[in-house]
């Protein structure tokens, strides 16, 4: 299974829009994407987000160029959420609380509540002015994600036979639509679930990487050294951000970047192309060659198989264990190695 996480399920993380440029936020990285056009992968830049802007709730952005970030019953108001610029903090008025999403366009802001399937118009979050609710279109309810800009808005559609899509349109309540598009695949890498879709679920698995027999009729002990791989194969992943301009200001680097996203990966469900497994204990170097000393008693006749755990995506291995385990018997082991993420 793979997919992307939608917004219920990933606290820090939303889409917003400013003027023309589309914006993915997640908190879990400490950074935000900027691009142009999601259907081109255009202009795409990665910057850091400022301490004071990460953890939202949701984040929404205007056409007078501020963004704004809901947590709890309040919101900041900021012009740039690298520098946390001009912040201010409101209240949100009471009406406005509690949906799903939100998003700016037309010089309004609207509010999704998808279970109740509708939505709320106002000019002001904090004063509630000029609210109307509407009904919303079915069509229109199962957005992942939804943002806009200063003409239009737009919501993630669930990934589907042709892949991820999102949605521009002009009126939530009679589904008046501009068009659908398919999502780039260098932006997809950015969304939380992305890799499973560009490049396949991740998957773990024992690689058996030395087996030792015992041919004779009497005991033996064998001792030699054993070369395995430890670390992570990080020429493979950073072609995740071959595309992206990481702005001078954020704190990783191309390559760290595209690992904290492989920990992410790996730490999401099955449903999600993930494994749910926490690697932080794991070595996250750049892939190298380790020689370890080895002895082993073996019976008359007796075979060893030496076991080393395996995390990849797609079908290529990512990150390869420290620890080996050492089986009389040649079928792989069952267990999984690894803590499990926390949810």
């Amino acid at each position: 299974m793979n997919g992307i996480i939608p917004k219920s399920k990933a606290k820090g993380t939303d889409f917003c829009g400013v003027g023309k440029y589309y914006y993915i936020i997640r908190s879990d990285l400490g950074c935000y994407m900027q691009s142009s056009n999601f259907n081109k992968g255009s202009d795409i830049s990665i910057f850091s987000l400022h301490p004071a802007c990460q953890n939202g709730d949701y984040y929404l952005g205007s056409g007078d160029g501020y963004f704004y970030i809901i947590k709890g019953n309040s919101y900041r108001r900021v012009k740039n959420l690298e520098k946390d610029s001009d912040g201010v903090v409101f209240s949100l008025n009471a009406n406005c609380r509690g949906g799903d999403h939100y998003l700016s366009a037309f010089g309004k802001f609207y509010i999704i509540f998808q279970e109740k399937g509708t939505y709320r118009r106002t000019t002001n979050l904090n004063t509630d002015s000029e609210a109307v609710e509407y009904k919303l279109h079915p069509n229109c309810r199962n957005g992942l994600y939804y943002w806009g800009l200063p003409d239009h808005y737009y919501f993630l559609k669930p990934v589907s036979d042709w892949g991820v899509e999102y949605y521009k349109g002009t009126n939530f309540n009679k589904d008046e639509r501009v068009g659908v598009y398919s999502v780039h695949p260098d932006v997809l890498n950015f969304l939380p679930g992305g890799l499973s879709v560009t490049i396949g679920p991740a998957f773990g698995i024992w690689e058996n990487i030395k087996t030792i027999t015992n041919d004779s009729n009497t005991p033996v002990t064998w001792q030699n050294k054993i070369n395995k791989k430890v670390g992570y194969n990080k020429e493979k992943m950073t072609q995740v951000t071959h595309n992206w301009k990481i702005a001078a200001s954020a704190s990783a680097e191309t390559g760290g970047l595209a690992k904290l996203i492989a920990k992410a990966q790996f730490s999401f469900s099955a449903e999600y192309g993930g494994s749910k497994v926490n690697t932080d204990n794991e070595s996250w170097n750049e892939l190298t060659e380790v020689e370890e000393q080895l002895s082993v008693e073996l019976k008359p006749n007796e075979s060893v198989y030496l076991w080393q755990y395996k995390l990849g995506l797609g079908k290529e291995p990512v990150l390869f264990c420290r620890d080996l385990k050492i089986d009389d018997v040649p079928n792989p082991p069952t267990e999984v190695p690894l803590p499990p993420a926390q949810s």
